[in-house]
């Protein structure tokens, strides 16, 4: 059993990462495959690309030990069903049965954003630790709460969501959960986008923000943090903003897990130090001293792996059952 591999698997809305990784936790081979949005054969495919992937390295099914797999929105990690995924149609979808059925291999299903905490956790800028929170900023925001080394799920899959904490409680934006004020509409890049655009249309203030809108027609999040560390001011109120609500929440959280390590992942913690800096000013103001005293924040390093490697790794403890 020592040689035989892991299968990790990242669902995203554009495409699948899938990789083979050891018991030890190193990448063997990764690769990438687009992901059917009426996800009517996401399971399918993946069969067929582990398949692919065998025959093209020389080896057989017999190589793989089992199958972990991340997969957006709240899950039943018992027994592998998927609540609802909007974006793929799919609501109270036996995901586990499915992907054991066509892969013929043991299947773990978690969250995506778990998966990506327990990469962390593991292989990551956790390094080791078991009790940790990880936030994950890209187009929205996810989240993983490990308590002692196990994922908090909550009674119905949706423990850590951490993106559906209300940070404008009267007045916040919509978000596509139906609430509104989520920290998601705050902290994602989405959100620093929408709020940089509020401010550019609310003051005369001379910005690089301005300028870059004025001759591509749109900016990033990436320009904002950029324009930021240069010292434009506009985008520093902007970062102050989104630091703020996401040091505060983070803060609260902390207050209730005492955690060892706040990692920061998704495309807007390439943001780097001028980000967690930032975070880090406003959440040790609302925490609690002893809470504070006890938690590192830091940036993600394992970047878009994290949610393969975490998946293998749940896949692992499967290992024991079979």
């Amino acid at each position: 059993m020592a040689d035989q591999w892991l299968v990790g698997v990242d669902l995203g809305g554009t495409t699948i990462k899938i990789a083979f990784i050891s018991l030890y936790g190193e990448i063997i081979v990764k690769w990438e495959i687009p992901t059917d949005k009426t996800g009517k054969s996401i399971t399918t495919d993946i069969a067929k690309a582990i398949d692919a992937k065998l025959e093209e390295l020389g080896e057989t099914k017999e190589k793989l030990a089992a199958v972990g797999m991340g997969a957006p929105g709240p899950v039943n990690l018992a027994t592998g069903l998927v609540y609802e995924t909007v974006n793929l149609g799919w609501k109270n979808y036996a995901l586990k049965d499915h992907l054991e059925m066509e892969t013929g291999l043991p299947a773990v299903i978690d969250n995506d954003a778990n998966m990506a905490a327990i990469g962390e956790m593991w292989k990551g800028a956790g390094d080791g630790s078991n009790d940790i929170i990880m936030v994950t900023l890209g187009t929205g925001v996810g989240g993983g709460i490990i308590s002692n080394g196990d994922v908090v799920h909550g009674v119905n899959g949706a423990g850590g969501e951490i993106g559906h904490i209300t940070s404008i409680p009267e007045g916040g934006a919509q978000c596509n959960c139906g609430k509104k004020g989520c920290l998601e509409t705050v902290a994602s890049a989405t959100g620093v986008v929408r709020y940089a655009m509020e401010k550019l249309e609310q003051t005369d203030m001379p910005s690089l923000l301005r300028q870059t809108l004025k001759e591509d027609g749109f900016i990033t999040s990436k320009d904002v943090f950029e324009y930021a560390s240069k010292g434009d001011r506009l985008a520093q109120e902007v970062v102050e903003f989104v630091s703020f609500h996401l040091g505060f929440a983070l803060a609260n959280l902390a207050n209730g897990t005492n955690p060892e390590k706040i990692v920061i992942g998704g495309g807007v913690s390439k943001a780097g130090e001028y980000l967690r800096n930032s975070v880090e000013n406003h959440f040790r103001k609302y925490t609690f001293p002893r809470v504070g005293e006890a938690a590192e924040i830091t940036i993600a390093t394992l970047g878009n792996d994290a949610g393969a490697i975490g998946s293998a790794y749940l896949a692992k403890t499967l290992l024991t059952n079979y």
